[in-house]
């Protein structure tokens, strides 16, 4: 049992390193590009949240389904996931997602009813990250997929504001516009010197 808790912990310090590689892309307005190959790497969105010891503003990209207009997503490390931690102590956050900027409420969806349903759209739209983790939400039954998201936490995202203005997704896009200047003369004086 040690070993599995050892093994779960390493996947998630993994993710850490892995999601903040995904905020950069998402600051250098490279958000909507990432889900454009939502087929492979899935659906991603970023929720800020409050610290809830700390009070710090905190971001962590997630995967994420959109089902009858709604935002849906999961915490596949269940209710250990700090993230799902700070929500749970206040769920006032944000999202970035391709389409834009929001303010929300984060609340926890534990309605037996429609859970497995919701879990498994969530689940399609990750891309290959479910069956990294031995998922195919595609084929499993409503039972096995139940039993192998026993410990997931589903989260359902209300969108009460659009968002606008500095510190939200793309706020370093000005920098592509400046690597191109530097760039171009760079790339220009190479293959001149080339052609010589």
């Amino acid at each position: 049992m040690t070993d599995g808790k050892n093994q779960i912990e390493l996947i998630r310090q993994r993710f850490k390193y892995f999601n903040r590689f995904m905020l950069l892309l998402w600051h250098l307005g490279l958000g909507k590009h990432i889900n454009t190959l939502s087929r492979f790497g899935g659906r991603i969105m970023v929720i800020t949240h409050t610290g809830r010891k700390s009070g710090a503003r905190r971001r962590t990209p997630v995967n994420y389904a959109v089902v009858n207009g709604e935002i849906y997503c999961i915490a596949g490390f269940g209710a250990v996931s700090d993230w799902f931690r700070n929500i749970k102590a206040n769920p006032q956050i944000e999202i970035w997602l391709p389409s834009g900027w929001w303010a929300g409420i984060a609340k926890e969806v534990t309605d037996e009813q429609i859970r497995i349903t919701l879990i498994r759209a969530v689940l399609r739209s990750s891309g290959y990250a479910a069956q990294a983790f031995g998922m195919d939400p595609s084929t499993m039954t409503n039972e096995a997929l139940e039993k192998a998201a026993r410990g997931y936490r589903l989260v359902h995202i209300n969108r009460t504001l659009a968002r606008t203005g500095p510190g939200g997704p793309g706020e370093f896009s000005w920098i592509w516009p400046l690597a191109a200047m530097f760039l171009l003369p760079v790339t220009l004086i190479l293959y001149l010197q080339r052609r010589r």
